[in-house]
């Protein structure tokens, strides 16, 4: 157990404050690494040491740890108009920029837009967005909501239950009823031996059909897919997926929500991810890049259709009663509207494609490490799979802990990763140079190399 001193910040942590996805009992024995400083894509924490962050943090550091330009944007907004709301016809200008803004970059036509604080909050609001939509047509019986196993959605009552996660949902009594969850679309761990990437595509909407028929297509009213599985493991559909799950929800004419969380604003080398692989949705949630993590701020993009089932809706009920305090926030929604607006001077999607290349040709490359199985990606999004046997593909007995292993090697080569089981998550900030990713990458190889030295000596 590692001692501090009492009135170290360490101690103090450890005294006041919880920690989202940690060991409880781990933190309190060997506490936490405070991050002190950010710049560009580099962290720095409170010993002095520099490290690489190779998740963006939460996939949401965009722009890197620390922007001058926002820092005066958000100076100023608070200066003119530090709070108010968007309830009861009250709005800012703010906001109003930022919706217009959103509408014209959608990646399909979209009517309106509701802001809220976190990807979390905009995938519950979607999921009670569906539900409204039903009864104001009439069928209020269409309520089930079905996501993918392995999906992340957000930590909200609603956002979790849709998560397809099982760690998610232990002790916390979830799923709530009426949530769903088809297949894994994760053709080199799922696929069958022999099967291509088409047949499994296939498969996985077969079962998808097969599913929504069990339970009567009049009961299920909507689907959750993010374009690539970010917490899933930086997943990719497989060739001919959405196409294929897209007729079957419009065959049961089910709703399609797009969690554009993780992949909007340039991560998959369009501005949304729904673009790099066709999808029509019916709504669309935003957040992390959306501001480049500078302020928590989120929107869900509402379809004409699913907007003229909410003037109805008033007409019957009066108000719409839903929001949140700080939706539509002054200083956040100015934040991320020039956040927008430096996206679109540096030429954001040409950036990340012009290094996506370098990035696909890295991955490529790590298969030959006898650690690792498979790695594929997008744009400035992609993942890498540790197995133990190449051939079968399986992964290392729990016990030895070799996510754990490779991520002290990383941290000791100034490297920060994103582990989702066996899998390693890249989504850099999107300022990455191609030096950078070469340096980046280096620094991952030699961190498994130091692990597979270790493995083998026993």
């Amino acid at each position: 157990m590692t001692h501090f001193a009492a009135n170290s910040p360490h101690a103090r942590d450890i005294a006041t404050l919880v920690h989202p996805g940690t060991n409880l009992r781990k933190h309190i024995e060997v506490g936490p690494t405070i991050v002190s400083r950010g710049e560009g894509i580099f962290v720095s924490d409170d010993s002095g040491r520099t490290f690489l962050d190779g998740g963006a943090g939460l996939w949401c550091a965009s722009l890197g740890f620390g922007n001058e330009r926002l820092a005066r944007v958000a100076y100023e907004a608070i200066r003119n108009l530090g709070y108010y709301h968007l309830y009861r016809h009250a709005s800012n200008e703010a906001s109003i920029d930022l919706a217009e803004k959103l509408l014209s970059i959608a990646p399909v036509p979209m009517s309106k837009v509701l802001l809220q604080s976190s990807g979390s909050e905009a995938n519950d609001t979607a999921a009670k967005l569906v539900w409204y939509y039903w009864n104001a047509v009439g069928k209020p019986e269409k309520r089930k909501l079905i996501a993918r196993r392995q999906a992340y959605h957000g930590s909200g009552i609603a956002s979790v239950s849709l998560t397809g996660k099982p760690e998610f949902h232990a002790a916390f009594g979830l799923p709530l009823p009426g949530f769903l969850h088809t297949e894994f679309p994760h053709h080199y761990r799922e696929g069958l031996p022999g099967e291509s990437e088409e047949a499994f595509s296939t498969r996985m909407a077969d079962a998808l059909d097969r599913l929504i028929e069990a339970e009567g297509p009049e009961t299920v009213g909507g689907f959750w897919a993010e374009p690539v599985m970010g917490a899933g493991g930086a997943v990719l559909p497989p060739k001919g997926y959405f196409e294929k799950i897209q007729a079957v929800l419009k065959k049961h004419d089910v709703l399609f929500v797009a969690d554009e969380v993780i992949c909007g604003f340039g991560r998959t080398g369009n501005w949304w991810g729904s673009q790099t692989f066709g999808l029509q949705p019916d709504l669309i949630s935003c957040a992390k890049a959306l501001s480049a993590a500078m302020q928590p701020i989120s929107a869900v993009l509402i379809s004409e259709r699913i907007y003229q089932a909410m003037l109805t809706q008033s007409d019957r009920l009066g108000a719409f009663v839903h929001g949140y305090t700080y939706a539509g926030h002054p200083v956040a929604a100015a934040v991320a509207l020039e956040t927008l607006k430096i996206y679109e001077e540096m030429g954001i999607v040409d950036h990340v494609r012009a290094l996506e290349p370098v990035f696909l040709k890295e991955l490529s490359d790590l298969p030959r490490h006898p650690l690792v199985g498979d790695a594929r990606g997008c744009g400035l999004i992609g993942g890498i799979e540790i197995v133990a046997d190449k051939e079968t593909r399986a992964i290392h007995d729990k016990a030895l802990d070799v996510p754990g292993r490779i991520d002290r090697h990383a941290r000791d080569q100034g490297l920060i990763l994103r582990f989702v089981g066996n899998r390693i998550a890249f989504s850099p900030p999107l300022v990455i140079t191609a030096e950078q990713i070469g340096d980046m990458m280096a620094r991952l190889r030699r961190a498994l190399d130091a692990t597979a030295d270790e493995l083998a000596r026993g």
